[in-house]
């Protein structure tokens, strides 16, 4: 279990993973929420993101791509009454919308991770070391992920104890998120309160790794106040949306959903 075999799906210099990302739904505590990833992974560098984002962002990045996903928009959602009057309601139709701001991309040759996202309602980037969760490996502990032999590493990580399974039949030192640095690629994790990776998908991927479509649009912030950031705004959306000129209809009595780092943030150590 232990040596590290070559298997058939690295033939290519790339892989391309396809992960369910889970974490709990801040509307019903007693419930999750799922997207997902996808991580592409080469000799020097990887590229964790949701694809239907990717592709809203490419579209967004000229100007003629950013009117045709528009009219997309707008034929799905757009409603016109008898009376001539539009509504518009992003819930109908399936036209492409971005729902997930994140964004990871690994350096390899420069030991650095730069994380893309949208905390407080605005975007941002900040960098951190390649790596830093230091994993201890338990080898007596395996079980199989996606028909692969794989084994349990542990780690404490931003606040939150992260156990993975890892393969090393598949010797890519990469897995979702920022999570990586072990002999193998990571196949699931769990991180506590519902905040879960697991790969439903792995094939060789002989195309170029891509990148963020208008990075000067993200203003450089640090990580821990970005996520301050993000709780103080779920816990004040409509006073901060009323001081922007943004009036949101809330039903009559309803009590707001209450972030909480340990249970909504995927990095709880900013309190």
């Amino acid at each position: 279990m232990l040596a590290v075999g070559v298997s058939g799906v690295m033939a290519q210099a790339h892989i391309k993973a396809v992960y369910t990302e889970t974490s709990r739904n801040l509307h019903a505590t007693d419930t999750v929420k799922s997207k997902e990833m996808t991580l592409v992974s080469g000799l020097n560098r990887s590229f964790y993101f949701n694809e239907m984002s990717q592709y809203c962002d490419s579209m967004d990045s000229t100007p003629e791509g950013k009117k045709k996903l528009q009219e997309v928009q707008l034929a799905a959602w757009m409603t016109t009454s008898p009376d001539g009057s539009i509504s518009i309601d992003m819930r109908r139709g399936n036209a492409p919308r971005k729902t997930v701001y994140t964004y990871v991309e690994k350096n390899f040759a420069n030991g650095n991770v730069a994380v893309y996202g949208k905390w407080g309602g605005e975007q941002g980037v900040y960098s951190e070391p390649l790596h830093e969760q230091e994993w201890t490996i338990a080898g007596d502990s395996v079980k199989t992920v996606l028909g692969y032999d794989c084994i349990l590493a542990e780690c404490d990580y931003h606040g939150r104890h992260w156990r993975a399974w890892f393969s090393p039949e598949i010797p890519v030192q990469d897995g979702p998120w920022k999570l990586g640095g072990l002999p193998g690629l990571i196949l699931s994790a769990d991180g506590g309160n519902s905040f879960t990776f697991e790969i439903k998908g792995l094939e060789n991927y002989d195309g170029s790794i891509g990148s963020v479509y208008n990075k000067d649009s993200y203003q450089k912030v640090d990580r821990k106040k970005a996520l301050e950031n993000e709780e103080y705004y779920a816990n004040n959306m409509e006073s901060v949306l009323r001081a922007q000129g943004v009036t949101l209809k809330m039903p009559a009595n309803a009590t707001p959903p209450k972030f909480e780092a340990h249970l909504h943030s995927i990095e709880p150590d900013y309190k």
